[in-house]
C-alpha cells in the first residue's frame, strides 16, 4: 500500500508555554503559525519546519492525557533525536549559536563527521535537536 505524502506532526511536551514560545520563536526563529491565544501565544503552539513538518508543543498535562496509562518520559531524557538538515556548515554553527543564546543546552558542539558536519541541543524542556549539514549521507536519500 502507498501512502500520499500528508504534513507529518511530531507532538513534545512542554512545561511552560512562554519559554518555549521565547525559544523556538524568538531565539531560534522558527514560524509559529496561529492566532493569539489570551497569553499572546498561538493556540496550538506549532512549528512550521517546511512543506510537509510540524512540531506541536503540547504542554504536559495534555500530552498526559494523550499518552492516557503509558508513562510519559522524564524530563531531560529523550525517545528520539529531532534532526534539521541545514545547507551548509555556517547554518549549522548559526543554529547552535541561537540555540545556546536562547537557553539550550549544548550536547555536542558542531564538528566535522565522516558524513557531513553536525552538532546537537537540548531545548528548555531537554528534547534533544541535531543541526547536521549532509555532505553525502542525509542528502542522497529519495
Amino acid at each position: 500500500m502507498t501512502y500520499e505524502q500528508a504534513p507529518v506532526t511530531i507532538a513534545l511536551p512542554i512545561a511552560d508555554r512562554q519559554r518555549s514560545y521565547a525559544f523556538y520563536r524568538s531565539g531560534l526563529g522558527f514560524n509559529t503559525p496561529g492566532e493569539p491565544d489570551n497569553d499572546g501565544i498561538p493556540e496550538p503552539l506549532r512549528l512550521t519546519l517546511g512543506d510537509n513538518v510540524r512540531v506541536m508543543l503540547i504542554p504536559t498535562t495534555g500530552f498526559g492525557w494523550v499518552l492516557s496509562d503509558r508513562n510519559q518520559a522524564p524530563p531531560g531524557q529523550s525517545e528520539c533525536i529531532l534532526s534539521l538538515t541545514l545547507p551548509t556548515n555556517a547554518d549549522v554553527d548559526d543554529l547552535m549559536t541561537r540555540a545556546a543564546a536562547a537557553g539550550a543546552e549544548i550536547i555536542r558542539h558542531p564538528s566535522e563527521q565522516s558524513w557531513g558536519y553536525d552538532g546537537a541541543f537540548a531545548d528548555p524542556d531537554g528534547h534533544t535537536w541535531q543541526a547536521v549539514a549532509a555532505h553525502n549521507f542525509l542528502t542522497t536519500w529519495p
